[in-house]
């Protein structure tokens, strides 16, 4: 990771004497070629999947990760730069032991990782590698431009700028960047990490084929009418606005084609001011909107094609119901500064079915959801601790390095105290929804906003997505005394020890130990203070959470593993819950038996 300036000590052994650093070659995210970059960071990730995925255990100091590879035959040495408890490491590109061979590249490495994995279909074992190469060449194009355009345009929202700000994506997924389908003439347009906006494309619909809801005193197609400009459709018809990607699909499409063909659907093409996509890609954000839209797209994005699911919008407005109904006060009363970012909306056309699988789904679905944030600064985790290569530190390291230089404290004392009132405006709150009320939240680091206050603390929070809500079916009379129905028809309600899996691992795992392994990675903190830290947060919720009581005690956490999961084929939006992913046991940082490795130096662990 790119840090300006020297790295600080942190972690300072009894002695009271800071050791010299090792010298270690150049970070390779900084080099000058963006595709090497791209190639490398691809490369990282593919590896942090196997070590977690595969629970590889530390080399021993100063030697390097050597992964033996039965199934061809050849062992990978990999140069470590950074060893980390919460699986955050940083790897210096492989090659084969005991030979001069060149660096090895992403694809080559996911095929030979591929080759081991048990259970992988041949087939998906190849698509692994392809998409790796894509997410390769999109990280490395996402590289270029913004060295070429460092800055956020004048007046760019904080919300905007951390939604645009992860040029690598997840540190842990193999394909974080793959866009299948999507050009490089659309991804300018269409790519948050390019800084795209473009204008909707709008639909006229015959009312007698409009489904919608809404929680507000209007409908959702009086909303949609007030974001058109102007815009006047047919009499009898509703205007609906798709992402311009999806209305080129559409149109092959028979069931759509059929209603256009007989002008029950009329394509009015693309109209008005332009709208920034935001880190999913087809949520659409402008500026002073009273609402963002959650827009239907049949692009796979990493694992899953990303088109609005019914189930998922009637979950979003239960949520809201519920909420309105007197959650959010009692959630306020208990902690003031978090909330749920409201879906308020949506809207459906239904169109014939006229081949293929059975689904409720046309492609042409909508979901309005709040934008309340104006200027204030709330903005995504995963947008906060994402890495700018050759660009300078994340937005974390330099929150970090200013409240240290404001406040005299050194930037490990602030690190850690940026850490604990994180806690306490997320994770708290987060925990308080499942004690409270059976609701467990699906808090991963692209689903968790905070706001900071006007110095950069952590002051409150927010969690997203219609997605991820996990109804405790040892609840559910409970929330259905909330609302009447609720869960039913949206499909919400899981087994209790799903709900205990998926909050364990979303909030434990992806979003707290993997803000862990930021700090630790990045220079700014040791990750052994940190744990400390979480493992004090959790110990209050242990007696009513069971995900906290499996953080602090369990010796292995199940985790999702994004290789595995890709490499089995699987879509994450398909299926039963509990079975579209595939989860993996690690070892469990938190636990008091866990061997920890030697303290960071200026944020580096020799392995």
């Amino acid at each position: 990771m790119t840090t300006a300036g020297p790295a600080v000590p942190v972690g300072v052994p009894a002695s009271g004497r800071v050791p010299e650093p090792r010298p270690r070659p150049a970070d390779p995210l900084d080099d000058p070629d963006a595709d090497r970059v791209g190639d490398t960071a691809t490369t990282e990730a593919l590896l942090r999947c196997w070590v977690r995925e595969r629970a590889v255990p530390r080399p021993a100091p100063g030697t390097p990760l050597r992964l033996a590879l039965p199934a061809t035959g050849v062992t990978l040495e990999v140069p470590v730069r950074y060893w980390s408890h919460a699986g955050w490491h940083r790897f210096d590109p492989p090659h084969l032991a005991d030979t001069t061979g060149p660096e090895l590249d992403a694809v080559t490495v996911a095929a030979l990782l591929g080759r081991e994995a048990p259970g992988a279909a041949g087939a998906a074992r190849i698509d692994t590698a392809a998409r790796v190469a894509d997410s390769a060449r999109r990280a490395a194009d996402h590289i270029r431009h913004r060295r070429a355009h460092p800055d956020d345009p004048p007046g760019t929202p904080p919300f905007l700028a951390a939604e645009q700000a992860l040029l690598l994506g997840h540190p842990l997924h193999p394909t974080p960047k793959s866009r299948d389908g999507l050009t490089a003439a659309e991804a300018a347009a269409y790519a948050p990490e390019l800084r795209g906006n473009f204008p909707l494309h709008w639909f006229a619909v015959h009312h007698d084929l409009v489904t919608q809801d809404c929680t507000r005193d209007t409908t959702a197609a009086a909303l949609l009418a007030e974001l058109s400009d102007g815009l006047v459709g047919p009499t009898d018809h509703v205007l609906l606005p798709a992402h311009p990607w999806q209305a080129r699909d559409l149109a092959q499409r028979p069931g759509i084609r059929a209603l256009l063909d007989v002008a029950l659907l009329r394509d009015l093409g693309p109209f008005g001011p332009a709208w920034h996509p935001t880190s999913s890609v087809r949520t659409v954000y402008r500026a002073g909107a009273p609402v963002m839209l959650k827009l239907s797209l049949g692009l796979r994005i990493t694992n899953s094609r990303r088109e609005n699911l019914r189930k998922e919008q009637l979950r979003g407005l239960e949520v809201d119901r519920m909420m309105r109904a007197g959650l959010a006060a009692e959630l306020h009363a208990a902690h003031p500064g978090f909330d749920i970012l409201r879906d308020i909306g949506w809207l459906a056309v239904d169109a014939p079915r006229t081949s293929g699988p059975e689904r409720a789904e046309s492609g042409l679905e909508i979901v309005l959801r709040d934008n309340p944030f104006g200027d204030r600064d709330v903005v995504c985790v995963a947008g906060l601790v994402a890495e700018r290569p050759g660009l300078g530190p994340s937005r974390l390291a330099t929150l970090v390095h200013a409240l240290a230089a404001r406040t005299g404290q050194t930037v490990a004392d602030t690190a850690e105290e940026w850490f604990a009132r994180y806690l306490a405006a997320v994770a708290d709150p987060v925990l308080w929804l499942d004690a409270h009320a059976g609701i467990a939240l699906e808090a991963h680091q692209q689903n968790t906003l905070v706001e900071l206050d006007a110095d950069g603390w952590p002051a409150g929070g927010r969690y997203r997505d219609n997605q991820g809500y996990y109804f405790r079916a040892s609840r559910a009379d409970d929330l259905r005394r909330r609302l009447l129905g609720a869960g039913t028809a949206s499909d919400t309600v899981v087994d209790d020890h799903v709900a205990d899996e998926r909050l364990a691992y979303y909030l434990g795992v992806n979003n707290l130990l993997g803000l862990v392994g930021a700090f630790g990675a990045q220079g700014l903190a040791d990750e052994a203070a940190l744990l400390s830290r979480l493992r004090s947060a959790l110990e209050p919720h242990a007696a009513a959470v069971p995900a906290a009581r499996t953080l602090l005690a369990a010796e292995l956490l199940r985790c999702k593993g994004n290789l595995m999961t890709r490499l089995h084929g699987l879509d994450e939006l398909v299926g039963p819950v509990a079975a579209q992913s595939v989860y993996v046991d690690i070892p469990n940082p938190l636990h008091p038996n866990h061997h920890e490795p030697q303290r960071a130096t200026g944020g580096a662990v020799p392995a």
